[in-house]
């Protein structure tokens, strides 16, 4: 039995967790994931996964 799991959904559940337990996060959560997406959208995926 092979099970696939994707990254972007775990993360999203880690940080929705985070939030309700720790409504603080919120604003770091936010500020890393737009940082990530950003780097990822000006310098593609392979410079991630070489």
């Amino acid at each position: 039995m092979n099970i696939h799991v994707s990254l972007a959904p775990v993360v999203a559940l880690i940080a929705g967790i985070l939030i309700l337990l720790i409504p603080r996060l919120l604003n770091f959560i936010v500020a890393l994931y737009l940082i990530i997406i950003g780097l990822i959208g000006l310098f593609g995926t392979e410079h991630l996964f070489r």
